[in-house]
Protein backbone atom coordinates (compact mmCIF):
# COMPACT_ATOMS: atom_id res chain seq x y z
CA UNK A 1 0.00 0.00 0.00
CA UNK A 2 0.96 3.56 -0.98
CA UNK A 3 1.88 5.74 1.81
CA UNK A 4 2.51 9.68 1.03
CA UNK A 5 4.63 9.97 3.84
CA UNK A 6 7.32 7.38 2.73
CA UNK A 7 7.73 8.80 -0.49
CA UNK A 8 11.10 8.69 -1.40
CA UNK A 9 13.80 12.08 -2.35
CA UNK A 10 14.31 15.84 -2.08
CA UNK A 11 16.30 16.25 -4.97
CA UNK A 12 15.80 16.43 -8.08
CA UNK A 13 18.22 15.52 -10.51
CA UNK A 14 20.82 18.67 -10.64
CA UNK A 15 20.62 17.95 -6.82
CA UNK A 16 18.07 20.82 -6.15
CA UNK A 17 15.17 20.82 -3.76
CA UNK A 18 12.67 19.69 -6.43
CA UNK A 19 10.16 22.00 -4.43
CA UNK A 20 12.27 25.07 -5.51
CA UNK A 21 12.70 23.49 -9.00
CA UNK A 22 9.62 22.00 -10.16
CA UNK A 23 5.73 23.33 -10.74
CA UNK A 24 3.02 21.09 -8.62
CA UNK A 25 2.19 19.75 -11.97
CA UNK A 26 5.71 18.83 -12.98
CA UNK A 27 6.80 16.82 -9.68
CA UNK A 28 6.57 12.19 -10.35
CA UNK A 29 3.67 11.02 -7.96
CA UNK A 30 6.94 10.60 -5.20
CA UNK A 31 7.73 14.09 -4.97
CA UNK A 32 4.13 15.50 -5.03
CA UNK A 33 3.25 12.32 -2.35
CA UNK A 34 6.32 13.62 0.08
CA UNK A 35 5.04 17.16 0.17
CA UNK A 36 2.64 16.17 2.59
CA UNK A 37 3.79 17.11 5.82
CA UNK A 38 1.40 14.95 8.22
CA UNK A 39 0.05 17.41 10.51
CA UNK A 40 -3.82 16.02 8.97
CA UNK A 41 -5.24 19.75 9.22
CA UNK A 42 -6.87 18.59 6.15
CA UNK A 43 -8.79 15.75 7.20
CA UNK A 44 -10.38 17.98 9.90
CA UNK A 45 -14.06 18.84 9.48
CA UNK A 46 -15.21 22.21 8.25
CA UNK A 47 -18.13 24.21 8.45
CA UNK A 48 -18.84 26.44 5.40
CA UNK A 49 -21.33 29.28 5.93
CA UNK A 50 -23.46 28.93 2.77
CA UNK A 51 -24.47 32.68 2.74
CA UNK A 52 -20.69 34.17 3.28
CA UNK A 53 -18.24 31.35 1.92
CA UNK A 54 -16.79 31.52 5.05
CA UNK A 55 -14.78 28.19 6.43
CA UNK A 56 -14.74 27.96 10.29
CA UNK A 57 -12.46 24.96 11.50
CA UNK A 58 -13.16 22.48 13.79
CA UNK A 59 -10.97 20.38 15.66
CA UNK A 60 -12.87 16.89 14.71
CA UNK A 61 -10.82 14.33 13.19
CA UNK A 62 -12.44 12.04 9.64
CA UNK A 63 -13.15 9.00 10.93
CA UNK A 64 -10.13 7.10 8.86
CA UNK A 65 -7.42 9.55 10.28
CA UNK A 66 -5.15 7.88 12.75
CA UNK A 67 -5.05 10.56 16.09
CA UNK A 68 -1.86 8.81 17.16
CA UNK A 69 0.22 8.92 13.80
CA UNK A 70 -1.41 11.71 11.87
CA UNK A 71 -2.41 9.19 9.03
CA UNK A 72 -5.23 7.77 7.10
CA UNK A 73 -6.02 4.54 7.44
CA UNK A 74 -6.88 3.71 4.43
CA UNK A 75 -5.41 6.13 2.22
CA UNK A 76 -5.63 4.44 -1.15
CA UNK A 77 -9.55 3.85 -0.78
CA UNK A 78 -10.29 7.38 1.15
CA UNK A 79 -12.60 8.77 -1.44
CA UNK A 80 -14.83 5.68 -1.59
CA UNK A 81 -15.02 5.34 1.94
CA UNK A 82 -15.48 8.71 3.09
CA UNK A 83 -17.88 10.86 0.61
CA UNK A 84 -16.82 14.29 0.43
CA UNK A 85 -12.77 13.69 1.09
CA UNK A 86 -10.87 16.02 -0.89
CA UNK A 87 -8.47 14.83 -3.53
CA UNK A 88 -5.39 17.47 -3.43
CA UNK A 89 -4.36 17.81 -7.07
CA UNK A 90 -2.18 20.87 -8.72
CA UNK A 91 -4.95 21.95 -10.73
CA UNK A 92 -6.77 22.42 -7.47
CA UNK A 93 -4.75 23.48 -4.56
CA UNK A 94 -5.10 27.03 -5.35
CA UNK A 95 -8.71 26.74 -4.93
CA UNK A 96 -8.62 25.13 -1.79
CA UNK A 97 -8.84 27.78 0.54
CA UNK A 98 -9.93 26.19 3.64
CA UNK A 99 -5.91 24.31 3.40
CA UNK A 100 -4.10 25.87 6.13
CA UNK A 101 -1.42 28.57 6.01
CA UNK A 102 1.10 25.85 6.37
CA UNK A 103 0.10 23.45 3.91
CA UNK A 104 3.11 22.56 1.65
CA UNK A 105 0.92 22.26 -1.45
CA UNK A 106 -0.45 25.67 -1.00
CA UNK A 107 2.95 27.35 -0.09
CA UNK A 108 4.91 25.74 -3.11
CA UNK A 109 1.68 26.64 -5.45
CA UNK A 110 2.16 30.48 -4.27
CA UNK A 111 6.19 30.21 -4.66
CA UNK A 112 6.69 30.08 -1.02
CA UNK A 113 9.13 28.23 0.81
CA UNK A 114 8.34 24.77 3.19
CA UNK A 115 8.55 25.87 6.79
CA UNK A 116 11.76 24.81 8.59
CA UNK A 117 10.08 22.20 10.84
CA UNK A 118 8.95 20.73 7.15
CA UNK A 119 10.89 17.07 6.70
CA UNK A 120 11.97 17.54 3.38
CA UNK A 121 13.92 20.70 4.99
CA UNK A 122 14.53 19.10 8.83
CA UNK A 123 14.87 15.71 7.87
CA UNK A 124 12.58 14.90 10.90
CA UNK A 125 9.45 12.93 10.26
CA UNK A 126 8.23 13.58 13.68
CA UNK A 127 8.94 17.01 14.34
CA UNK A 128 5.97 18.46 12.51
CA UNK A 129 4.24 16.33 15.78
CA UNK A 130 6.73 17.39 18.45
CA UNK A 131 6.80 21.58 17.84
CA UNK A 132 2.72 21.54 17.60
CA UNK A 133 1.84 22.21 13.87
CA UNK A 134 -0.04 18.78 13.55
CA UNK A 135 -3.27 17.42 15.39
CA UNK A 136 -1.67 14.97 17.29
CA UNK A 137 -3.02 15.69 20.73
CA UNK A 138 -5.20 18.47 19.51
CA UNK A 139 -7.90 16.43 17.14
CA UNK A 140 -11.13 14.76 18.78
CA UNK A 141 -12.93 11.39 16.84
CA UNK A 142 -15.76 12.13 14.73
CA UNK A 143 -17.95 9.02 16.28
CA UNK A 144 -17.45 10.79 20.21
CA UNK A 145 -17.54 14.29 19.05
CA UNK A 146 -21.21 15.81 18.65
CA UNK A 147 -22.56 18.74 16.82
CA UNK A 148 -19.53 19.84 15.04
CA UNK A 149 -20.67 24.06 16.10
CA UNK A 150 -18.83 22.74 19.15
CA UNK A 151 -15.51 22.12 17.94
CA UNK A 152 -14.94 25.26 16.08
CA UNK A 153 -11.04 26.28 16.63
CA UNK A 154 -8.81 28.88 15.36
CA UNK A 155 -5.59 26.68 15.45
CA UNK A 156 -5.92 24.56 12.42
CA UNK A 157 -5.58 27.60 9.64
Amino acid sequence: MFDPLDAPGTRDGAGRDFWKAKTLAAMTRGEWESLCDGCAKCCLAKLQDWDTDEIAHTNVACRLLDLETCRCRDYAHRQRRVPGCQVLTPERVSDLHWLPSTCAYRLVAAGHDLPWWHHLVSGDRDLVHRIGASVRDRAVPEASAGPLEHHIVEWPA
